[in-house]
């Protein structure tokens, strides 16, 4: 069963949080929410996602960070 869990971050630390979190390696999917709740981006994770295949979604999400001041990561874990 899959289990859900949230960290409220700032822009700046942001980008690094999603790193920290694909580094773990049990993430199932990622989804970043403005501080109204609204969603901003939601990234799916299947296993074998590396390198090359995040580049684009971590620079997504460093645009992100760029805009916003707070925002929420809700990650579901496998």
């Amino acid at each position: 069963m899959a289990k859900e869990e949230s960290f409220k971050v700032d822009g700046e630390n942001l980008l690094k949080k999603v790193k920290e979190l694909i580094k773990e390696g049990n993430i199932r999917k990622i989804t970043i929410k403005d501080k109204g709740g609204k969603e901003i981006i939601v990234v799916p994770l299947t296993i074998g996602v590396v390198g090359a295949v995040l580049a684009p979604v971590l620079a997504a999400v460093g645009a992100i960070a760029a805009l916003v001041t707070e925002c929420t990561i809700t990650v579901e874990r496998k």
